[in-house]
């Protein structure tokens, strides 16, 4: 197969950055609903406050699948410049503290 065109590869590259972004965006506002969890838990009693959590725990659920789904395409992408001998198109290493940094908010979130 022939490599890929300078179109093609200026494309992935800007399809890595645009999910690299968006992975980032994803994890700023996961901790920033963790932050508010804390600061409200304390005033949100009984079937409100159960519901409150309830919530905050679904919308982390799915945006836990969603943080996944970018970081395995933007994943794909990088492989898919490795596989025709161009240079990576990310910092994985950026990606990986990133997404560690807050699982560690998450799991302590889940309990």
């Amino acid at each position: 197969m022939a490599g890929m065109q300078q179109s093609e590869v200026r494309s992935t590259r800007n399809g890595i950055q645009a999910l690299e972004q968006a992975f980032t965006g994803i994890q700023n506002c996961r901790r920033d609903v963790e932050s508010m969890k804390h600061n409200l838990a304390s005033g949100l009693k009984g079937s409100d406050g159960k519901a409150y959590q309830d919530l905050l725990k679904q919308w982390d659920d799915q945006a836990e699948v969603i943080s996944v789904n970018v970081r395995e395409m933007i994943d794909t992408l990088n492989e898919t410049l490795r596989t025709q001998g161009l240079t990576q198109g990310s910092s994985n290493e950026a990606i990986n503290q990133a997404y560690s940094g807050s699982q560690a908010v998450f799991d302590a979130l889940k309990g």
